[in-house]
């Protein structure tokens, strides 16, 4: 007679990717309270997509869910249970998902169900890298919350109890310990953070099973029809390196293949993740000059959307309405400002979704027009400042 361990192995032998993609469920749920839908067919990150009849942009996040979700239900892309509810339209959030706040691992999750359930209804929903994403691989933590530190250290602990029940599986390739090699001091940190940021290095370090799962398919730049999406901002040399270059570089670092650094493009003031010549909220500061050029070398691209830089009046325009502003600094840690996101739309042109109810009187002693009608967002004019309207979260 077959005894229990026989059957078991026999059972395992049999079905191991089965038993392992169960162990994951089960370890995505403990982490995140969300059962992700099954993938997509694995395709190549786009660099360049046509221009959809809607598309939604939305700035940084910073480890804030509840933020985020009113975000995302203002653009009305998903419902009061967190469904995709978007349809065919085209999203993309231009990065700094993580530091300053605490949920980030929940939010990543979030994404990843919206990516595939927006899949499935026509849509595409994209995700690019900021400069706190590019950080964080790198190692860099001077911006994560002490219970931004311990989301990653109840992450890891529940990864190591799926790494051990597939350990009993004689089907599966034996489980590396994700802390292996990993130094477990941390100086100048308080000490309260160290099992945090040991957990941290262990999830987001290049081809970690945090940087891998949601980061490799992001891109760091991206072209939409006619908007150039970046976190930063780019520069000549940078559209002369190659924007599909820069894409497919930056994935082969996370995915381990390059080292720990990130390309030399993603360092420095004047990297793409981390430049603010064109987001200075004084429009007089923006290097207009330079970025007009930088577009008229992207056949087709007309203006330039941008995170980064924290827009403490909202989402703004400058250059002619060239350079679009997206940060408004909606975390609690950065400000806790109201969520506003940018619709471009075949019927309205482009035009800006917010929840603030003062903008009405800040816009009309600014002698802006305000659209009254609640829901339909307002237009951002060819000449002249962004006209906003209140939209309920």
């Amino acid at each position: 007679m077959e005894t229990e361990k026989e059957f078991s192995n026999s059972f395992c032998k049999d079905i191991p990717n089965l038993l392992s993609s169960f162990v994951d469920t089960f370890v995505d749920f403990s982490v995140s309270g969300i059962f992700l839908p099954p993938p997509p067919p694995p395709s190549p990150p786009p660099t360049r997509l046509p221009s959809p009849k809607r598309l939604i942009a939305i700035g940084d996040l910073h480890g804030d869910l509840n933020k985020s979700k009113q975000a995302l239900r203002l653009a009305g892309l998903i419902d009061s249970s967190d469904r995709y509810t978007g349809g065919s339209a085209t999203v993309v959030q231009v990065g700094d998902v993580l530091d300053r706040g605490d949920n980030e691992l929940k939010i990543l999750y979030l994404l990843e169900k919206l990516k595939r359930e927006a899949a499935r209804c026509g849509g595409s929903f994209i995700t690019m890298n900021g400069n706190h994403e590019i950080m964080n691989i790198e190692g860099d933590f001077r911006y994560v919350t002490e219970d931004g530190a311990d989301e990653f250290r109840v992450w890891l602990e529940w990864f190591r109890e799926g790494n051990k029940m597939k350990s009993l599986c004689q089907g599966l390739k034996p489980l590396k310990d994700p802390l292996e090699g990993i130094r477990v001091e941390f100086r100048g940190a308080n000490e309260k953070f160290h099992e945090g940021f040991s957990a941290r290095v262990a999830a987001l370090r290049p081809n970690g099973p945090i940087s891998r799962r949601f980061f490799t398919d992001n891109v760091t730049v991206l072209v939409v029809g006619d908007s150039l999406f970046v976190h930063g901002g780019l520069l000549p040399e940078h559209v002369s390196y190659g924007l599909e270059k820069i894409n497919a570089e930056v994935s082969d670092w996370i995915k381990g293949s390059t080292g720990k650094l990130s390309p030399p493009y993603c360092r420095g003031r004047n990297a793409v993740v981390w430049l603010r010549k064109f987001s200075d909220e004084v429009a007089v500061n923006c290097d207009c000059s330079t970025l007009e050029h930088v577009l008229s070398t992207i056949p087709g691209v007309k203006r330039m959307i941008m995170g980064h830089t924290i827009q403490a009046n909202g989402i703004n325009a400058a250059c002619d309405n060239k350079a679009i502003r997206i940060d408004v600094g909606m975390s609690d840690g950065c400000g806790g400002g109201l969520p506003e996101v940018l619709e471009i739309n075949e019927t309205f042109g482009v035009r800006i979704l917010t929840s603030n109810p003062l903008y009405h009187n800040k816009e009309s002693a600014l002698g802006f027009d305000v659209a009254k009608q609640e829901g339909l967002g307002s237009l951002l004019t060819e000449h002249g400042g962004p006209n906003r309207i209140k939209v309920k979260a």
